[in-house]
């Protein structure tokens, strides 16, 4: 037979999940939160950094550079290199030090508020400039990230 103060706690619980679940659905508004504000962790060598290639809105890199330094924030980098030098040729070429970065990472924990951000703290001419340097300049560092980055099959 439970005690009565085993029995009281499962009432308070079930009772508190259910006025939460009522209220706000399935996931309340402070998980949602939380899993925004997730780092991205490298440290089962299955999940990279998203490519350099890949954009948002017209930059190429910044999501990259976004999940390397979420990261490294939060110490779950792995090997990668925050800021490495690809990271620190389109920061100076979006006219963007490592600190100011960091610190927008900081307070836009979402990839949407983020380039709100940058694209209020970036001119359109610096974002083309960082791009051309990135696909023209550094086009094989791209195909090598993209050929090394690569989840391992599993065997069936």
């Amino acid at each position: 037979m439970p005690s009565r103060l085993v029995t009281r706690y499962f009432y308070l619980r079930f009772r508190h999940e259910a006025t939460v679940r009522w209220l706000f659905g399935r996931n309340p508004p402070h998980s949602v939160r939380i899993m925004r504000r997730m780092p991205t962790d490298f440290r089962d060598g299955k999940t990279f950094p998203r490519r350099g290639r890949e954009a948002i809105g017209d930059a190429l890199w910044l999501l990259r550079a976004a999940d390397k330094g979420r990261a490294a924030a939060a110490g779950t980098i792995y090997d990668y290199i925050y800021p490495c030098p690809m990271d620190q040729g389109m920061m100076e070429r979006w006219g963007v030090s490592a600190e100011e970065f960091n610190e927008a990472l900081r307070r836009n924990p979402t990839d949407e508020s983020l380039f709100a951000w940058f694209t209020s703290r970036v001119d359109a001419e610096d974002i083309r400039t960082a791009n051309e340097w990135l696909l023209r300049e550094r086009a094989e560092n791209l195909d090598r990230q993209d050929a090394e980055e690569v989840a391992p099959v599993q065997s069936r």
